[in-house]
């Protein structure tokens, strides 16, 4: 990307003389090996930057009008022809890797210098690479928040329907893997509602800090042009310029946050795919994954796989892979544009195209659930996730709670080594260990019950997750 970095090819050095000038030829007298250039070039990835190079250019052409580069007249010429190259890479853009250019700043100019001759070499003046591709990212970003936070919006609004719909399914929270206390299948997928909800304000904080245009900056030290870049950066949709060349053309910190929270957000979704691996499990039965997000086996004809969660959960680390490749790299560069920061684009087009993937899969699964109400109850009313009840109904007898917690304990040993639940023992049987418990215990070891004393914000009480699902359907505009 280095205007500083001066590379011509001329196919194998050793077998042909034929010379085709870069965009920063003149200074050498010798061509790279071809070798080199396929190492060097970038247009195989960074092509996915044409339209923001483009637009970047039709507003850098205006710039250039209001220092006396470039005549109205001019102006206008190119900017028709950056439309019209626009159009034409809009509708086939894979028709820019047939090209042998050396990135898509390479390509864009060309392009533009076939289209109107000379008067397309006169775009660059004042600009470098450098703060070309700075600009560049940052548009696609930009864009490409607004397209996860959609997404993210999408599966946020089908997890609240999905809880809408199954606010009678009561089934065993988990801590440790082992059964805990009693909540409802809602109440876990508003759980993963409020995750999703960080993900979303963290991409609109990114995008705050990212939204500053560094197009004026030049290779490092700023343009030697009068360009009023606030008026630039208004120009392109930034809300203002950035304040140093030297950190506009080296800064890639809107790419690393953007991967952070790509990483975290994959680990939700992680964490989201691996309940739902458990929740359909034969040994759980809780939920039934549609065939359409499930295959079978090649040789057992009874299984169904849940393959579409699987690679959600084995994609996380493909995305957090990406985010320690760029954090590594970016860790000992000097300041202020290096070649290493060409390893940037594979790592966020990669890292961004798989998270909206896997949030799009995630809304997917959960099209067709199925919940087995009966088995989730069934499970809920095992494990003893009632005995957190028995002993707040001795601390409301006068019990301390530290005693109380030693008196359930006592009452659950003896309830397994019976093979009993507790609310099956008899009140007989409860005063062996405490003679405050009377007959009104029961009715506190109920499931209903169980739930319905959860009713501070936030808990899993039916009022209070109904009012958690209508607040969020205001939220989401569901």
């Amino acid at each position: 990307r280095s205007s500083d970095l001066h590379i011509i090819y001329a196919g194998n050095l050793a077998h042909t003389k034929e010379i085709t000038m870069a965009l920063w030829g003149g200074r050498f007298t010798q061509a790279a090996d071809k070798r080199f250039k396929d190492f060097n070039d970038s247009l195989r990835f960074d092509y996915r930057l044409a339209e923001q190079d483009i637009e970047g250019s039709i507003g850098w052409s205006k710039a250039l009008v209001s220092v006396g580069v470039l005549t109205a007249q001019e102006q206008h010429e190119l900017e028709a022809a950056l439309n019209q190259l626009l159009i034409e890479v809009r509708s086939n853009p894979q028709a820019i890797l047939q090209d042998d250019a050396e990135d898509i700043h390479s390509w864009v100019e060309s392009k533009l210098i076939n289209k109107v001759g000379d008067l397309g070499k006169k775009l660059h003046t004042g600009r470098s690479r450098n703060d070309q591709v700075a600009l560049d990212i940052k548009m696609w970003c930009k864009a490409q928040v607004l397209e996860l936070q959609k997404s993210l919006r999408e599966l946020q609004a089908k997890l609240v329907l999905t809880a809408e719909n199954t606010q009678d399914a009561v089934m065993p929270g988990y801590t440790h893997l082992q059964r805990a206390q009693p909540i409802t299948f809602a109440h876990w997928c508003m759980a993963y509602v409020e995750m999703l909800e960080r993900d979303y304000s963290r991409l609109t904080d990114a995008y705050n800090r990212m939204n500053s245009c560094p197009l004026g900056s030049g290779a490092l030290a700023g343009t030697a042009y009068a360009i009023d870049r606030e008026q630039l950066a208004q120009d392109l949709d930034f809300a203002y310029a950035t304040r140093n060349s030297l950190d506009s053309v080296s800064d890639r910190d809107h790419i690393i946050e953007l991967l952070s929270s790509a990483s975290l957000s994959m680990a939700h979704l992680s964490r989201f795919a691996e309940d739902m691996i458990i929740f359909n499990s034969g040994e759980a039965d809780f939920v039934e994954l549609s065939d359409r997000v499930t295959s079978g086996s090649s040789l057992m004809p009874q299984k169904k796989n849940p393959d579409a969660c699987e690679l959600i959960r084995g994609k996380a680390g493909r995305v957090i892979g990406s985010l320690i490749g760029m954090l590594t790299t970016v860790k000992g560069l000097p300041l202020a544009y290096n070649k290493d920061m060409q390893e940037d684009k594979e790592g966020i087009f990669d890292a961004l195209d798989t998270w909206h993937d896997c949030l799009t899969m995630a809304t997917f699964v959960l099209e067709d659930i199925k919940v087995n109400i009966e088995r989730t109850r069934e499970a809920a009313l095992k494990g003893y996730s009632n005995a957190t009840e028995l002993a707040d109904y001795l601390v409301a007898k006068g019990v301390p709670f530290r005693d109380s917690h030693h008196i359930v304990g006592e009452t659950v040993v003896y309830a397994i080594s019976v093979q009993k639940g507790l609310e099956d023992l008899t009140v007989e049987e409860f005063r062996r260990f405490s003679d405050v418990i009377t007959d009104d215990v029961y009715h506190i070891l109920s499931l209903q019950s169980c739930l319905d004393k959860r009713c501070a914000k936030g808990g899993v009480s039916p009022a209070r997750v109904k009012e958690a699902i209508l607040e969020a359907k205001v939220r989401l505009k569901i």
